[in-house]
């Protein structure tokens, strides 16, 4: 196994019945998705657009981006402002639970997380830490 990681702190959040880490140097805001205009998408996850602060940014579901799936009928409680490349997408999730510190370790070998920077442990369990970079490259920034 591959030298862990120095601690890194990421936001613990929670999208159906999974856990994730998004790691802390990418977060802009924690807040509450206002109206969300549908848009159309090539990639399913996307739920569509909402405005921060006059500008409107993508809003797409945790869960099915990496499900690869459609968003659920109902929308997560929690919207967590992120910058992937040179610009800013709001993550849907159930909810924001904490921000922590953590060890980071590879992902276990044979184990299928393609969108996982590496690991660490959270009460008891092992939580992927999400590569915003990778995921955000399924998707650009709505043009303004």
């Amino acid at each position: 196994m591959a030298p862990s990681s120095p601690m890194r702190g990421f936001l613990l959040v929670r999208s159906g019945d999974r856990r994730f880490g998004l790691p802390v140097e990418h977060l802009v805001e924690v807040l509450e998705p206002g109206a969300v205009f549908a848009v159309p998408s090539l990639d399913p996850a996307v739920r569509g657009v909402t405005s921060l602060r006059g500008r409107l940014i993508p809003l797409v579901h945790l869960g099915a981006l990496l499900d690869g799936t459609a968003c659920p009928a109902s929308s997560g409680g929690t919207g967590i402002i992120v910058t992937v490349g040179c610009g800013r997408v709001c993550l849907e999730v159930d909810e924001a639970e904490a921000v922590v510190r953590g060890l980071v370790v590879p992902a276990p070998s044979g184990a299928a997380l393609p969108w996982a920077a590496g690991t660490a442990q959270q009460d008891g369990q092992w939580i992927p830490l999400l590569d915003l970079s990778a995921l955000g490259a399924r998707f650009k920034e709505t043009p303004r």
